[in-house]
Order: structure tokens, then sequence, then C-alpha cells
């Protein structure tokens, strides 16, 4: 299932590890796509968006939408 994110708080490559780290705990086969300028991340889960959300989160992200 194709779930867009909006976090906020990203603010280098490091970030972005992080996040995609974070949702591939929840889901080692999640495929995650970041553009850090838009604060959007998109991914590809068969996880449910809420534990997604949360692992994002956890990782001390906002997560908008």
């Amino acid at each position: 299932m194709h779930q867009t994110f909006t976090v906020t708080g990203m603010t280098c490559g490091h970030c972005e590890r992080a996040v995609t780290r974070a949702i591939q705990d929840v889901d080692a086969q999640a495929q995650v796509k970041i553009d850090r300028s838009q604060n959007k991340v998109e991914v590809e889960s068969t996880q449910p968006r809420e534990a997604l959300a949360h692992a994002i989160a956890e990782e001390g992200y906002a997560v908008a939408a």
C-alpha cells in the first residue's frame, strides 16, 4: 500500500536515514522515498499507517499527515 507522510524536522542525510531505518524496523520490506525539500516521505508498505507514523515520531520527527 502506498502512503505519503508530511514529516518536518528532517534537515540532513542523517535525518533521512533515521526515518528510513525507523520505517524499515516496522516493515523490513518497506520501500521508502524521501523528498526532504518538500517534507514528504513516501512509503510502500503492508503495515498500517498508524504504525509507520508512530515509528517516525519515535525518531523525533513531527508527522503532520
